[in-house]
């Protein structure tokens, strides 16, 4: 007998979790990209070798302080066997829908003007392809993403602002190698930045420069303290663990650095009580990651599982805060299914 697709379980696990956030319900509009993503059983090996979420099926919720009521995610859209260009153009599709069914024919416009260097014929050299995410608030679709993998040479891509922007950087980091452009569109307001690995080890005091050239040199010491506390004293980062993002937004330069938790050889037993110490004075948003955690905690589990990424953004107008990218107990893909045959 057929086992139930995990697209069954994906949607149960966000209608429950719109639930509990107090969030629209993300997925009557998404049903679609949800079945074709997710056709085969929980815990299908196919599902393990995914570029967002190796070993797991590739569904990564995630929590922001800057959006804390709302409900996060992202995947990498279409069944496991599909190529680099068709999860490129089903992005593309999913994201266009998106925009004119509930964002209107200006932004609609807005977003074919950015993303035509990345869904056009030149772009075909692809591994993954994209991904894509969506965001929904109480009142409904709140944000749709696409992040389009690129190429070594993706910042000559990129918006005039953007791209002298990311030319400084670039000559004060040289190491960075680029790996995604996210386009978002929001309700009133659409953006776009370039995300970075960083393959090198990296001391944090290290992005001095870095945040000065941005006028951001004034956040230095905020993002120090919060990764140096989750992290358990550590503000050296080791080889590969970190990445990091920049943009323009109305606020200004957007600067994020995002660290891979899984390749932080010492991270503290107590990370996330390290965490919720560190948010113990922004109570509104420490009890929304409380309620984060439930709504995909599993009624069987006491815990959502791992958390994969902590992120710290900032702006000039918006201090350091956290976000975290949650691996999901429930959606991991266990070794052993590796060595069996794959069931029809």
């Amino acid at each position: 007998m057929p086992r139930e697709p995990l697209a069954a379980k994906v949607q149960q696990r966000l209608m429950s979790a719109a639930r509990a956030l107090g969030a629209a319900d993300p997925t009557p509009p998404l049903s679609g990209i949800i079945n074709r993503t997710f056709p085969y059983a929980a815990g299908d090996p196919r599902y393990a070798p995914n570029a967002l979420m190796p070993m797991a099926a590739p569904f990564e919720p995630s929590f922001s302080e800057v959006q804390p009521g709302n409900l996060r995610f992202t995947i990498e859209p279409l069944p496991p066997e599909a190529g680099g260009l068709d999860r490129r153009d089903e992005a593309t599709r999913e994201m266009r829908r998106l925009i004119h069914s509930f964002l209107g024919r200006d932004m609609l416009r807005w977003f074919d003007e950015q993303s035509e260097p990345y869904r056009g014929f030149g772009a075909s050299n692809l591994d993954y392809g994209a991904f894509f995410g969506a965001t929904t608030d109480r009142d409904g679709l709140y944000a749709s993403k696409v992040y389009y993998e690129t190429s070594p040479n993706a910042a000559v891509q990129l918006p005039p602002g953007l791209f002298r922007m990311v030319s400084i950087v670039q000559q004060l980091l040289p190491a960075l190698r680029p790996l995604f452009t996210t386009i978002s569109a929001q309700r009133d307001v659409g953006g776009q930045r370039l995300t970075y690995i960083y393959p090198q080890a990296l001391k944090l005091a290290d992005l001095g420069s870095v945040l000065t050239a941005l006028g951001l040199g004034d956040r230095l010491a905020g993002i120090m303290q919060i990764i140096g506390l989750v992290l358990g004293g550590r503000f050296d980062l080791p080889a590969g663990a970190t990445m990091m993002a920049f943009g323009l937004t109305p606020e200004g330069p957007e600067f994020e650095i995002y660290v891979h938790l899984d390749r932080i050889p010492d991270l503290p037993p107590e990370f996330l009580s390290l965490l919720t110490l560190g948010l113990s004075e922004r109570p509104r948003e420490l009890a929304a990651l409380s309620r984060w955690m439930s709504a995909f905690t599993p009624d069987d589990e006491v815990y959502p599982g791992r958390f994969s990424i902590l992120s710290v953004r900032t702006t000039p107008l918006t201090p350091p805060r956290v976000s975290l990218y949650l691996r999901p107990a429930e959606f991991e893909v266990s070794p052993q299914v590796l060595q069996r045959p794959i069931a029809a």
